[in-house]
């Protein structure tokens, strides 16, 4: 049997290890954030949340994960 490394992938700069075949979603649930307060770059490219599901992770991706801040 063998064993799978992780990937390393940037999130907001910060290296991080992760599973194979983790979308964009699955990362978002891992962090524990909440879907409708942010935004996703992957590898300088905005992704709609409807593609998240679809969008996998490799090795060495960027990801920045911009939060959205209400204040009155």
């Amino acid at each position: 049997m063998t064993e799978t490394k992780p990937l390393r992938i940037f999130v907001n700069g910060e290296p991080r290890d992760v599973e194979k075949d983790l979308s964009l979603s699955q990362l978002v649930a891992t962090l524990s954030l909440k879907a409708e307060q942010i935004a996703i770059e992957h590898n300088h490219t905005v992704v709609r949340r409807a593609a998240w599901a679809e969008t996998l992770l490799k090795a060495d991706d960027k990801i920045e994960i911009v939060h959205f801040v209400g204040g009155g």
